[in-house]
């Protein structure tokens, strides 16, 4: 379709609404109305085009197999934790930690088994934490900003074995696809970590908090709150549940191992060279393909425990269940970006871009982004509403991909880490039993400065570039 101001409605719709709602669902959902209604201008037919891009999205290959490798990996999740492996390597952990050192070294340690997903980290590091906090002598907002840190912003900077990964790719895959650039979205994934600038940035800053800065606070605890069991912090580590750490390291040991071993089984035939097969491997169904039998291996090892098969499929579908809200957001993501390709976006955004002075593209790609994402507080719905928008006016200004990409998925990183609304910030605050409001606002200050050496090292790059 030709380049048509059409095309942007939708957008103009999708940002506002979840801005103000603070969902990021009803407002997707509203401007994929809105732009099948713009093809089709027939009351049943807006409806009827609506169903036919979300459906041709789920019919999609690769969108199926991330579909699959969402549920299934909080499935394989809800296993774990049903199996007492959460609760196990918290205990076992907090026997062994007496000092503020060890604990602080072991929050970031503990990210090699803990990297899938945010909530896990915070589920098997805060409770241990909590647990040990005089000993750790920080206030539990410091606590709670340090933890934080070695979660989303870490997680995203992962290119295998976690939740992000599969739908980082995904829509890169989509926004590249409708641009019409035969690139591989991994590779891509892959080339934008380093610009991932204010996830490093703030990594950086939860290390100088963990090991340079001395709390200024010197107020003892309140007694009632010495006396909380942490085991009460979190269903999965309820003391109803069995302690064996092992059926946590295990599941995950198998799931990283064989997505490395399958990803370079892969791409082994294509290539001369060990690294050039994780290049040129099909990483998305190799992943995919890792993770089912990791489940199965994982189904197995809980029996021969004489866990119940019943029980243990409670917990996985329990587990996948908890994803489904994100599954339904990237269908009507996939369908949104695809009318408004049919609308003729990549066109609009080629034709009316051109008087952007191309360094500043980047810096405010960024600015914007986070800008939504801490009103919306979702970084996945950030990154499905600007990754066609950054991928659309990369290609017009022939910048590079992968620091627009990176941009775009530092922008959604701020919102996760620093909003009030974000998942992230109400799960922390409610293990350590944090004020949500009060400890929002205390982290907000180092984000924002985190946001301006963001932006400052765009600014140069883009100038280099």
């Amino acid at each position: 379709m030709q380049s048509s101001w059409f095309s942007i409605i939708p957008f103009l719709i999708v940002i506002p609404i979840a801005i103000f709602t603070k969902q990021v669902l009803p407002g997707l959902f509203l401007g994929l109305l809105v732009g099948a209604y713009l093809i089709d201008h027939s009351i049943v037919g807006g409806v009827e085009k609506l169903l036919h891009y979300v459906v041709q999205a789920l019919r999609n290959k690769s969108n199926i197999e991330i579909v699959v490798f969402l549920y299934a990996f909080s499935g394989l999740i809800g296993m774990i934790k049903m199996a007492g492996g959460v609760k196990g390597f918290v205990e076992t952990a907090a026997e062994k930690i007496d000092t503020r050192k060890k604990a602080l070294i072991l929050t970031y340690v503990s990210t090699i088994g803990t990297f899938s997903a945010p909530t896990f980290r915070f589920v098997t590091i805060a409770p241990i934490m909590r647990a040990l906090l005089k000993k750790v002598k920080m206030t539990t907002a410091e606590l709670g900003f340090v933890i934080e840190t070695t979660a989303t912003p870490v997680i995203v900077l992962i290119p295998v074995a976690t939740a992000f990964v599969g739908y980082m790719v995904s829509i890169i895959q989509m926004a590249i696809d409708h641009q019409g650039i035969k690139q591989d979205a991994y590779s891509l994934f892959i080339q934008s970590i380093p610009y991932n600038f204010f996830s490093i940035v703030i990594i950086l800053v939860g290390i100088y908090f963990s090991f340079l800065h001395h709390s200024t606070s010197t107020a003892p605890m309140k007694l009632e709150e010495d006396e909380k069991d942490w085991h009460d912090c979190h269903p999965c580590v309820s003391k109803d549940l069995p302690s064996k750490p092992w059926n946590l390291l295990v599941p995950l040991l198998v799931v990283i191992s064989l997505t490395l071993f399958l990803t370079w089984w892969s791409g082994h035939h294509k290539s001369h060279t060990f690294f050039e097969a994780f290049i040129k491997a099909d990483v998305l169904e190799a992943m995919v393909v890792a993770l089912i039998m990791t489940t199965l291996i994982t189904l197995i090892f809980f029996l021969f425990q004489r866990f119940t098969i019943h029980d243990l499929l409670n917990g996985f579908i329990t587990g996948g269940n908890d994803l489904m809200s994100v599954i339904l957001l990237l269908s009507v993501v996939w369908g949104l970006s695809a009318v408004t390709e049919d609308l003729g976006f990549s066109n609009f955004v080629t034709a009316h871009s051109k008087w952007i002075p191309h360094m500043f593209i980047t810096p405010f790609m960024f600015i914007f982004g986070a800008a939504i994402s801490y009103f919306i507080g979702s970084a996945w719905g950030t990154w499905g509403i600007l990754m066609p928008l950054g991928v659309s006016l990369a290609s017009s200004a022939d910048l590079s991909l992968p620091l627009i990409i990176g941009a775009v998925f530092a922008s959604g990183s701020f919102g996760a880490f620093s909003s009030p609304l974000s998942d992230d910030t109400n799960t922390i605050a409610k293990i350590l039993d944090l004020s949500v409001i009060e400890y929002a606002k205390y982290k907000l200050k180092p984000a924002l400065i985190a946001a301006g050496i963001t932006v400052a090292f765009y600014l140069i790059v883009s100038f280099l570039f």
